[in-house]
């Protein structure tokens, strides 16, 4: 799969992800401070699923209408990447084919697809 890992979710996640031998795009590493706009925008043109910690996305395809291939919102308690990475591992192994396309928020216990 391909990933647009968001600047708050953080290198080790983007790290995490290339080592399950998907392709990733890391803001943090490559495009440090990219607008929000900009990186919903990249995320649909180069068809990226964007993986974030940023509420403002769900405002952005909600609000504002922005179409978008794919976002995960992390809504964690435990912000750490190791806890980022335990949520994505069993999001990736439970649902892979529901991940396009759709935006989805996660927290410890819950996954939750919403509806456009």
């Amino acid at each position: 799969m391909r990933f647009l890992v968001d600047e708050c979710t953080g290198p080790t996640v983007a790290e995490w992800l290339r080592n399950q031998k998907h392709e990733v795009f890391s803001v943090f590493e490559e495009a440090r401070g990219m607008d929000d706009d900009d990186i919903i925008l990249k995320a649909l043109e180069e068809n990226w699923i964007l993986i974030t910690n940023d509420k403002d996305f769900g405002e952005k395809v909600y609000r504002d209408g922005r179409l978008h291939r794919g976002i995960i919102l992390l809504r964690l308690e435990d912000e750490r990447s190791q806890s980022k990475i335990q949520v994505l591992s069993r999001l990736l192994k439970i649902y892979p084919d529901r991940l396009s396309n759709t935006f989805v928020v996660v927290t410890e216990k819950q996954v939750r697809f919403a509806r456009r």
